[in-house]
């Protein structure tokens, strides 16, 4: 991946932070997107400023913040090779509570966000016949848990998981490979912002009997962008959570 253009969403924070931590380190092209330039900010500098990396905030549910991303990318780079689509919100909410703000939020964010993102930079990919997509999803889309109402946002998560299987089917014959990555529980502020104050008291939900780090997250997305013959699958990132407990 040295010198490979990667475009990370939501790379302010927490697992995509820790993916454009990786990328940057393994000597990639990095386009960071987050909606606050603030965070952002913070985020680049903390990583010293590095000068294979460049950042650009805005919604990401907006069309025109994916053709900037991509404009940015050529403008920077010269190619487009892996897009990591990463930004996204979720919380559990009651299905007889959720009111249509609600499925709006999640729906723009999660799915618009990762569609137009997407749609920005197939073009570059069919153009060079070459290209890797990796979209960030969830095992709760096959693995419900009744103390855990998410209709809302897995809705949109669902419909991810799909795209991926469409597009890889359509642009397969491009060279372009388009995979999910699915998290079980990962250590990332997401738990705190969605009321869990401990994440560790939840690593029974995994057969390995612990959580997720945000660097094994990292790890599955760079081998996804490197593997030339895998497309179209979902690989759960989640020590086991869809095939039993550890109680």
């Amino acid at each position: 991946m040295k010198n490979k253009t990667v475009i990370i969403t939501g790379a302010s924070s927490g697992i995509g932070k820790e993916i454009a931590k990786y990328f940057i380190a393994k000597e990639s092209n990095v386009v960071m997107n987050s909606s606050k330039e603030e965070n952002l900010r913070k985020t680049y500098v903390e990583f010293g400023a590095p000068k294979n990396a460049v950042f650009l905030a805005g919604d990401i549910s907006k069309q025109e913040t994916s053709k900037k991303l991509v404009d940015l990318a050529l403008k920077e780079f010269k190619t487009i090779d892996v897009l990591i689509n990463n930004a996204g919100v979720f919380s559990p909410k009651a299905f007889l509570e959720v009111e249509e703000q609600d499925l709006e939020l999640y729906w723009n964010i999660n799915l618009k966000g990762t569609y137009f993102t997407t749609q920005a930079v197939i073009p570059s990919m069919i153009k060079q016949q070459d290209g890797s997509i990796i979209n960030i999803g969830t095992v709760l889309v096959e693995h419900a848990i009744d103390g855990f109402p998410a209709s809302a946002p897995l809705t949109s998560k669902g419909a991810i998981h799909s795209l991926t299987r469409q597009l890889a089917a359509e642009f397969g014959k491009d060279n372009i490979r388009v995979n999910t990555i699915a998290p079980g529980i990962i250590r990332s502020p997401l738990q705190s912002k969605i009321g869990i104050d401990d994440a560790d008291s939840l690593a029974g939900l995994h057969l390995l009997n612990r959580i997720g780090e945000t660097q094994e997250i990292a790890e599955a997305a760079y081998y996804l962008a490197t593997a030339n013959f895998i497309t179209g699958e979902t690989i759960n990132v989640a020590g086991g959570h869809t095939v039993g407990h550890s109680i």
